[in-house]
């Protein structure tokens, strides 16, 4: 991205929330984004995925200029390329963990969308759980679901925001074992958006973003 920006309208007067951001991440690489709270982060995460878009400034994923694409096709970009682990889980209360996995393996096609969510929940340590609906999980097994979603199409990248946030501090740092274990195991880029300093230290890089006066 070069020279992104996102400033919003605030009762008639702009509110600029990012300014001037410009990096590029290479396919493998583990990145943090870090910075205080209201600084942009997870703004700047929502423009990453093409959930939004910027005011100024382009980005591109994949090679595509996102602001080239329509809002159908950037979700359809979301589809091929993304998976997401967010802090409050976003897991659908009316799915199943085995129907929550499989719902982007549906979308992209896959026939085998039960076999492999089987596969991945597996992998999470809940092969046992798969009829469980996420109000019969814990914090830390909704969030193994939701890692298992978010790896299983086989992203090229993964975003990730605060995904420990809503977990105790053992618990959390299951979930970040685990998932860089799982990022490491298929090669996917991830980005990070954190708080926690010693969870930004365990990417191989860590951009800081300063609030704007």
């Amino acid at each position: 991205m070069v020279g992104l920006g996102k400033t919003v309208d605030n009762g008639g007067e702009p509110l600029t929330i990012l300014q001037d951001i410009s990096f590029s991440v290479m396919p493998g690489e583990t990145v943090a984004i870090v910075g205080a709270s209201g600084s942009g982060k997870s703004t700047l995460l929502g423009l990453l995925a093409g959930l939004d878009v910027p005011t100024a400034g382009e980005i591109r994923l994949d090679g595509v200029s996102l602001a080239a694409l329509d809002e159908d096709a950037r979700a359809l970009a979301r589809g091929r390329l993304l998976g997401f682990v967010f802090q409050s889980f976003q897991l659908l209360p009316a799915l199943t963990a085995l129907e929550n996995v499989m719902l982007p393996l549906e979308l992209a096609g896959r026939k085998d969308a039960a076999a492999l969510a089987r596969d991945w929940l597996e992998r999470v340590g809940l092969g046992h759980r798969l009829k469980h609906y996420p109000k019969h999980l814990s914090g830390g097994e909704q969030q193994r679901v939701a890692l298992a979603r978010a790896f299983s199409p086989a992203p090229r990248l993964v975003l990730a925001d605060e995904p420990t946030g809503n977990l105790d501090a053992v618990t959390g740092k299951q979930i970040i074992e685990l998932m860089f274990d799982l990022n490491t195991r298929q090669g996917t880029t991830l980005i990070l958006v954190t708080h926690d300093e010693a969870i930004a230290a365990r990417c191989g890089r860590v951009l800081r973003i300063q609030s704007v006066a």
